[in-house]
């Protein structure tokens, strides 16, 4: 029968951590397999083969949680070993090393989730993707790049992590945000019964708090219009954008660097919204195509010059523009002395906002930024004729 010994290698430099692997035996064959398991010499007791943990000792958690792997290893090198004996296989250490990896990868937390991030990719679902890739950075941060088996997701790792992003500032709703992101692919997981139902997220926030408005006032617009640059000035297009933006209903910039002259037809806007694939329409209006026309690219399918190279890494030219736009607007915003930093979201805002002061019926604006969840909009919008939008829209232009 094959043994598994547990095995230490000290760094060659005094002053570093050596590193624990695993002494599989078969047949009177050796083979290791290495873990990324680092510690100092005087946490390892050769005598016992086993870790030294101090009570006072600042890497206690760190310390126990490898020895909690270490346990989980070894509970999984034995069941493959009785595996293989049960059915009478002749196998060799490879073979018990070979199983063991295939496992651990299926159990890793970590490789589970970048497997999710790269189909969403190949889905072409991008804005998911992004936000899945960042909060899985967040959570490495948190493991500092350990990953962690199914076995170990439990509450108390979760609320541990929680505790961290609150340390760290972060807002509530972005810590929901992630915890939410992290129990989709739990529970994806535990679909694939790669895991078991534990309900790690029980005992952390995953509601949505009311954010703080990011909208201004119906004066401020007039200004904003109303702010003098020469015809040559850097911050004209930003400028324009934004205006565009707010003409058209809070456009959102992804949906404007996408427009294409094609979606405008017979007096009509008409796009699919990125992030929910809902077909919008919008009746086109004179300031619309005041601003269209100052920026028309002639070769280009686009109704405006974010994305300049069509084909070739359109969502990287979208992201780099964004930013470098909005960072123009919160300069357009300070030289207008508006009291909150200026985006292309805050047009988006503002439009539902100032709506709502115009006493427009919450059914046709959807006053997205006030709702508690997204599917209430959709409710809203799903049920909405377009004439009345459209007069909403309009009634709004002209108060400008």
């Amino acid at each position: 029968m094959a043994s598994i010994k547990i095995k230490f290698r000290a760094s060659i430099k005094n002053d570093k951590q050596g590193t624990i692997y695993y002494q599989i035996i078969q047949n009177r064959i050796i083979r290791q397999y290495r873990t990324n398991y680092q510690i100092y010499p005087n946490e390892w007791n050769n005598q016992t083969s086993s870790i030294v943990i101090a009570d006072n000792s600042a890497r206690f958690d760190y310390l126990s949680a490898i020895k909690k792997r270490i346990t989980t290893d070894m509970n999984g090198f034995w069941l493959i070993i009785c595996e293989l004996n049960y059915k009478r296989a002749n196998y060799s250490a490879d073979d018990i090393i070979s199983i063991f990896r295939q496992r651990k990868n299926e159990n890793s937390f970590f490789k589970f989730m970048q497997k999710t991030i790269n189909q969403l990719q190949l889905l072409g679902r991008y804005g998911t993707y992004e936000t899945y890739t960042t909060t899985l950075n967040s959570f490495k941060r948190f493991r500092q790049n350990s990953d962690v088996t199914f076995e170990l997701f439990d509450s108390d790792l979760i609320m541990s992590y929680e505790c961290y992003l609150k340390h760290n500032n972060i807002s509530m709703n972005s810590i929901s945000f992630y915890m939410r992101i992290l129990r989709a692919v739990y529970n994806r997981a535990v679909e694939k019964k790669i895991t078991e139902q534990k309900y790690p997220f029980k005992h952390v926030y995953t509601g949505i708090d009311k954010t703080v408005k990011r909208a201004i006032s119906l004066k401020d617009i007039k200004n904003f219009k109303d702010i003098y640059l020469s015809k040559r000035h850097s911050l004209n297009f930003e400028k324009d954008l934004f205006l565009f933006s707010f003409y058209t209903r809070g456009m959102s910039f992804v949906d404007i660097a996408y427009l294409k002259k094609k979606d405008l037809n017979m007096g009509v806007l008409s796009y699919r919204r990125r992030k929910t694939q809902q077909q919008l329409f919008i009746k086109w209006e004179k300031c619309m195509q005041d601003i269209v026309d100052k920026y028309n690219v002639k070769d280009s399918p686009y109704l405006f010059p974010i994305i300049k190279y069509t084909g070739k890494n359109e969502r990287e030219q979208y992201i780099n523009k964004r930013h470098f736009i909005n960072n123009k607007l919160k300069i357009i915003g300070e030289k207008s002395g508006l009291s909150i930093p200026l985006t292309m979201y805050v047009a988006r805002h503002t439009w539902a906002s100032i709506a709502k002061s115009k006493k427009i019926p919450l059914s046709v604006i959807s006053e997205s930024m006030g709702h508690d969840s997204e599917k209430t909009t959709k409710i809203y919008l799903a049920a909405l004729d377009t004439i009345e939008i459209d007069k909403a829209n309009n009634l709004i232009i002209n108060s400008i």
